[in-house]
């Protein structure tokens, strides 16, 4: 059952998007519904369509606690709007969805995987972002967060990870049955690094081994990763933090 966080962000993108003319959005390009949107997430393929869900904060035009906005398509040019799939309705990830990845599972379900984030204060009054990697089932339409969220926590970090700097999974079913997924990570000095993480269901997550490590090459924090193999070769996609020019 939809929370009421959830049920009033649909309820109030629904009655926002009346409002947008269609000649105000794009012909081609994936506008959010309504509001705010940034990261792509989840893209994929499942019962017929191609589903896109894309980071959103449907109450202003700038960012706010993270949701997951969604849209189908048949063509990829055609979009149409479904209700928001995920709100930030629970203790691991009240200040925010984060980014993450989508595929479906043996039972036909349609895994979403993604990063909870959750504010700890400080004694100076900021605070530190807690982030979590959580998993929410459903048809297409409608997601359930796992009562055992989140699946990976600090625990499943490697010597040396930090808790504040873990995020962005992204899934794929393997060759040998198992499901994988990628993880950024950095250390507590600021080094990005990918980590590797395996299962058998896709719902129970262990740590495989630190995939690549930037060894103060590329920036520090590594972001969004994706891993995939194509030619024969395996390709490892980042994006790096704060990665300044020379010369």
């Amino acid at each position: 059952m939809a929370s009421q966080t959830l049920r009033e962000a649909r309820k109030y993108e629904e009655m926002a998007e009346a409002q947008i003319p269609q000649e105000a959005r794009p012909a081609f390009h994936l506008s959010p519904r309504a509001g705010w949107m940034n990261d792509p997430n989840g893209f994929s393929w499942y019962q017929g369509m191609y589903h896109m869900f894309y980071q959103y904060h449907p109450y202003s035009s700038y960012w706010g606690p993270m949701h997951w906005g969604h849209a189908v398509s048949r063509d990829l040019l055609h979009w149409e709007y479904l209700p928001a799939a995920l709100a930030p309705d629970m203790p691991y990830d009240k200040d925010g969805c984060f980014s993450g990845s989508a595929l479906e599972l043996a039972d036909g379900r349609q895994m979403l995987m993604y990063t909870g984030v959750l504010h700890e204060p400080q004694p100076d009054g900021s605070f530190h972002e807690i982030q979590t990697q959580c998993i929410a089932l459903g048809d297409g339409r409608d997601y359930e967060k796992l009562p055992e969220n989140p699946v990976l926590t600090e625990k499943a970090l490697p010597e040396g990870g930090s808790r504040y700097d873990f995020r962005d999974p992204k899934a794929w079913l393997g060759e040998d049955g198992r499901y994988y997924c990628v993880a950024g990570n950095c250390t507590g000095d600021k080094d990005g690094q990918i980590l590797l993480y395996s299962s058998a269901d896709g719902l129970h997550w262990q740590y495989e081994k630190i995939l690549a490590k930037n060894n103060g090459r590329f920036g520090r924090m590594w972001e969004c990763p994706d891993f995939f193999e194509l030619d024969g070769k395996h390709v490892l996609l980042t994006s790096p933090q704060d990665m300044l020019p020379r010369g």
